[in-house]
């Protein structure tokens, strides 16, 4: 399989740590119960600390599907393919405007893949690198040639999952369920992958259900669906909830776990592509595995996008020319589920 390309598009407004802790100041005043500067401040330091300095986010009249599409067709036109020879559209990720049908048939249509075998994959951040591994083993089949992999993260659009209500704070213990919606950005991506003798891509998984709770966007009726949990819905039905610092925390061990079963060659890796979730964690486990030196951050510019992390990283890589054909890469993904994935590839 090979990558012809990847390519991001970002909405137009540059939202600074400066602008988030403003709204979360406007939201949570009248509501929230203790010292409401101070618990702004510390945000504002943790935002820091993270390595977070901007991210982007929809202005008024920016849609989703514009960005996607444009996205889609600059990728057709870097790979030389036309609408019409692409065999399979993947959409992936958490973003999206329906529960049916596939969200990529409207993705489809909007790009006019009149061709294209269409479905979705939804695995919250690891969406993206599930999709590859399914477009890899539908090559292997023989019955398809090409695949575009699509996503369109836009989770802050007003009355969302995330803003105003994870804005909104009650008391500083609520820290815990929401910092890491204050990271997030938004963007969408388009991959375009083909079917030809390269080098195998390499991937492997570890899953731990048991740490599901940890970060949810519920439905409605969603007890029905799971065991009780203090956690799953802490913010309410349909607010994102993530406790950030258990996930990083019960994470390590098993990141480096599906690292060290990948056991890609280290001296030959160009770059080293993450989960895009807090700079500062990222870079320490990279320095752990002997990869400091190569990763390359988007989390400081474009904030948490979410599934389309690791294409946006892979996209500003190569148009920083610090990963060129025929140079190795690693990606290395944690995700809400929770699942860990490491996988390789020759550019």
């Amino acid at each position: 399989m090979k990558l012809r390309s990847v390519v991001t598009e970002l909405p137009s407004r540059e939202v600074t740590n400066s602008d988030v802790t403003r709204l979360i100041h406007q939201h949570s005043t009248g509501h929230f119960t203790g010292d409401l500067d101070r618990t702004v401040h510390k945000i504002a330091a943790f935002l820091r600390y993270s390595g977070s300095v901007t991210r982007y986010w929809l202005d008024t009249g920016e849609r989703p599907i514009d960005l996607l599409r444009t996205a889609a067709n600059s990728a057709l036109a870097k790979a030389g393919i036309t609408a019409g020879g692409i065999d399979v559209l993947i959409y992936t990720g958490v973003s999206r405007g329906f529960l049916e049908p596939a969200g990529a048939y409207h993705s489809a249509a909007a790009i006019g893949l009149d061709n294209a075998q269409c479905f979705d994959i939804l695995d919250a951040c690891m969406s993206w690198t599930r999709a590859v591994q399914l477009a890899d083993a539908l090559f292997r089949t023989g019955e398809y040639r090409t695949a575009m992999v699509v996503n369109a993260e836009f989770n802050l659009r007003p009355g969302g999952p995330v803003y105003p209500r994870a804005f909104q704070l009650e008391s500083v213990e609520d820290l815990q369920s929401t910092l890491p919606a204050f990271t997030l950005g938004e963007a969408a991506t388009a991959t375009v992958l083909t079917a030809e003798d390269a080098e195998p891509w390499r991937f492997r998984f570890v899953s731990r259900p048991d740490l599901a709770p940890l970060c949810n966007v519920t439905l409605e009726g969603y007890e029905g669906y799971c065991d009780p949990s203090d956690k799953i819905a802490h913010n309410g039905v349909g607010t994102f909830t993530s406790f950030g610092f258990d996930m990083h925390a019960a994470g390590k061990p098993v990141a480096d776990k599906v690292f060290e079963q990948l056991d890609p060659p280290i001296d030959e890796v160009a770059a080293l592509f993450t989960h895009a979730s807090s700079k500062r964690e990222w870079q320490a486990g990279a320095d752990r595995l002997g990869l400091g030196a190569v990763i390359h951050h988007i989390y400081d510019r474009m904030g948490n996008v979410v599934s389309a992390s690791v294409p946006a990283a892979i996209d500003s890589a190569i148009e920083a020319g610090r990963l060129r054909p025929g140079q190795r890469a690693v990606g290395w993904v944690g995700s809400a589920g929770m699942s860990f994935g490491a996988f390789t590839f020759v550019l």
